[in-house]
């Protein structure tokens, strides 16, 4: 397989598997980087707000359209049933 002296090159195996833990950061790449993931956020809060508000509206509605209906259904059996006691009579 390999021939002659070759061989892989020596490595530190502490430096390869523990780099360097101290980075510099450029302090106006992390405010607007910071800025941008707070506007995100912002912009994310206000739409479920929205939506929240606008779910609970259509909650509201579905339930005043269901109310209608039961009592237009309760309206009419009554109609009904009066107008067929008075036949009887």
């Amino acid at each position: 397989m390999a021939s002659g002296g070759e061989s892989f090159p020596a490595v530190d195996a502490e430096k390869e598997l523990k780099p360097q833990k101290e980075f510099q950061v450029d302090p106006v790449s992390s405010q607007v980087a910071s800025s941008i993931e707070k506007e995100a956020k912002e912009k994310l809060d206000k739409m479920k707000r929205e939506k929240d508000r606008k779910d609970a509206l259509q909650n509201f509605k579905t339930a005043m359209i269901i109310s209608g209906v039961v009592v237009s259904i309760v309206g009419a059996a009554f109609a009904i049933t009066k107008k067929l006691k008075e036949r009887s009579n």
